[in-house]
C-alpha cells in the first residue's frame, strides 16, 4: 500500500468515528470510491453504524470490492431490520459465497431469525452441496410458509438428490406458493410417487400455477403414465396449463390424442397453437396434415412456421 493511500485511509477511518453522521457518510462514500481491499476492514466496521444510510453504502461498497473476507460480516446484515440492507447484502453474498463458506452458512441457519433463514436458504442454492440437505429438510416442516417454500425450492438445486420423501407431503400443503415450489422440485426427483402426485396436481389442484408447474415437471419425467391426466389438462381453463401439457406430449406422443391436438390448433392463444403444431409433427400421423395446412394461414407467424415444419416432418416419414 502506498503512503498516499495509507494516509487517505487513515483520514476516513478517523471520520468514521465522528459523532456527526454527515462526517461518517462522507467517510464511507470515500471508502467506497477508494475501492481498495485495504478499505474492507473499515467498511466492515461501518456495517455496524447506527445510521442505516451509512450501513447501506458500506454494503454496496463491499459488494463492489468483492473481497470474500467480507462474507461473515455481510451474513450478519441478513438479520437487519432494514429490508433494503438485507436485499443488498443478499445480492452481494450471492456473488461472494463459495463452497468454502458452506459451514458458515449452515451455522447461520441455526439462528432464530426468519430473514436470516430465508436468505441463507437462497444462498445455499449457489453452492449445490448435498451436505446441506439435512439442515434444509428441517425447514420443510416449519410453521412459516415462506420457509417451507424456500426450503423445498433449495432442494431442487442440490446435486445428487434423487429421492426426497419429505418433499412429497408438501404437495398437499395449504399454501399455494409452497405447492407451486414443491411441484417444480418433484420434476427433479425420482421418488416412485412423483409422477402420480404430479398427475393428480395437474388435474385436481385449484391453483392454476400449481397445475402449470405440474405440467412442466411432467415434461422432465416424460412418463407415459401421465397421458390420461394430460388429456384432461388439454381442456384446462388456463392457457398456460394447456401449453405446457402439450409440451409433455411432444416428448410422449400418443396417437389417441390426435383429435385433441388437432383441436388445439384452433386454441385462442397462439402459444398453445404453436405447441400443438410441434406435437403433431412429433406424432407423425398423416391424418394431421390437413389441419396443419389450415394452420399455415394462422395470423401468428410462429404458428404457421411450426405448422409447415410439422407437415415437412410428417411427409419425410412416409
Amino acid at each position: 500500500m502506498s503512503a498516499d493511500i495509507d494516509s487517505e485511509l487513515n483520514q476516513w477511518l478517523e471520520m468514521l468515528r465522528s459523532p456527526d453522521v454527515s462526517d461518517r457518510l462522507v467517510a464511507v462514500k470515500s471508502l467506497q470510491h477508494l475501492g481498495e481491499d485495504t478499505a474492507v476492514e473499515a467498511l466492515i466496521t461501518a456495517l455496524e453504524d447506527e445510521n442505516t444510510a451509512v450501513q447501506k453504502i458500506a454494503v454496496s461498497a463491499l459488494w463492489e470490492i468483492a473481497n470474500p473476507a467480507a462474507v461473515p460480516a455481510l451474513l450478519k446484515c441478513l438479520a437487519s431490520p432494514d429490508a433494503e440492507i438485507r436485499t443488498e447484502a443478499l445480492s452481494a453474498l450471492g456473488e461472494l459465497v463459495t463452497p468454502d463458506h458452506l459451514l458458515l452458512l449452515l451455522d447461520a441457519l441455526h439462528q432464530k431469525d426468519i430473514n436470516v433463514n430465508l436468505n441463507v436458504l437462497i444462498l445455499l442454492r449457489k453452492i449445490h452441496d448435498v451436505q446441506s440437505l439435512p439442515a434444509i429438510l428441517s425447514f420443510l416442516e416449519s410453521e412459516n410458509s415462506q420457509l417451507r417454500e424456500a426450503a423445498v425450492t433449495t432442494v431442487r438445486y442440490l446435486n445428487q438428490v434423487e429421492i426426497c420423501p419429505p418433499v412429497l407431503s408438501l404437495m398437499k400443503d395449504a399454501d399455494n406458493n409452497v405447492r407451486r415450489a414443491a411441484t417444480l422440485t418433484l420434476g427433479h426427483l425420482a421418488d416412485k410417487e412423483a409422477v402420480e402426485l404430479l398427475t393428480q396436481a395437474l388435474t385436481l389442484d385449484a391453483d392454476w400455477q400449481v397445475r402449470r408447474n405440474a405440467a412442466k415437471s411432467l415434461a422432465i419425467h416424460a412418463d407415459n403414465q401421465a397421458i390420461p391426466a394430460l388429456k384432461v389438462a388439454l381442456k384446462d381453463e388456463n392457457w398456460q396449463v394447456r401449453k405446457f401439457a402439450i409440451q409433455v406430449l411432444q416428448k410422449t406422443p400418443d396417437a389417441n390424442l390426435l383429435p385433441t391436438l388437432i383441436e388445439a390448433l384452433t386454441d385462442e392463444y397462439s402459444d398453445v397453437r404453436k405447441e400443438a403444431a410441434i406435437a403433431l409433427g412429433n406424432l407423425g400421423n398423416a391424418n394431421a396434415v390437413n389441419a396443419l395446412k389450415q394452420a399455415l394461414d394462422d395470423p401468428d407467424r410462429d404458428v404457421s412456421i411450426y405448422a409447415q415444419r410439422a407437415i415437412d416432418k410428417i411427409q419425410q416419414q412416409k
